[in-house]
């Protein structure tokens, strides 16, 4: 797939549409639409992830549940009132659209580089696995920010834990989606579904951006 040089926020993905289109919204007379792809793991499991396409993409392809496209995007996020709470919503944007590629062994792989912007949580699993949550802010154009949600394990968890706000990273890996419970006020329980970018690897440039 065509990699974007010198970008901050680069998405590769390869899958299948599960999800008919759906009107989002219209800016400047240009419509976009949400849909969802299916991405598999070597594990054998999938990631479920939501993609958001201008219609300007939907010329050259046509989109169909069933349907395998790759996806040349950026991880990007806003901010959604539910409830009377703001709640981060995070949805991959095509820029491109592209054809299919039989047996690539990397089908799910995203490179950011931000700035920590909330301090990091490390903390370990019954079985011991350690991991660091982090919460990356990557500036785009018109002074606008993305703050992505992304865990670390294991060495790269030991290496994030002592990062601090401010400091400069870049991170490669993957997006996955996460199924969870939480329990509501009532007692009964909500299912609910996160997404973050799971790290692979990573590297600090520079701290509290002063260096």
């Amino acid at each position: 797939m065509i990699n974007i040089k010198e970008d901050t926020n680069v998405v590769n993905l390869l899958g299948e549409i599960i999800e008919d289109l759906n009107f989002s919204h219209e800016i400047f007379g240009e419509k976009f639409y949400n849909t969802r792809i299916k991405i598999k793991r070597l594990s054998e499991s999938e990631d479920i992830l939501p993609v958001t396409i201008s219609e300007r993409l939907l010329e050259d392809f046509e989109l169909y549940v069933g349907k395998k496209i790759g996806i040349l995007g950026q991880l990007r996020s806003y901010n959604k009132s539910v409830n009377g709470k703001n709640r981060l919503i995070l949805t991959v944007f095509a820029r491109e659209l592209v054809e299919f590629e039989e047996g690539k062994k990397d089908p799910n792989n995203i490179f950011l580089d931000g700035y920590i912007c909330k301090n990091p949580v490390y903390r370990k699993t019954p079985l011991g696995r350690e991991i660091t949550d982090l919460l990356l802010a990557v500036n785009r154009s018109y002074n606008k920010s993305d703050y992505i949600p992304s865990i670390a394990w294991g060495r790269n968890a030991k290496f994030s834990k002592n990062l601090n706000i401010g400091d400069r990273v870049q991170i490669w890996g993957r997006i996955q989606s996460r199924e969870y419970e939480k329990k509501l006020d009532n007692g009964k329980v909500d299912k609910k579904v996160a997404y973050e970018v799971s790290v692979s690897k990573m590297k600090k440039l520079s701290e509290n951006n002063s260096k």
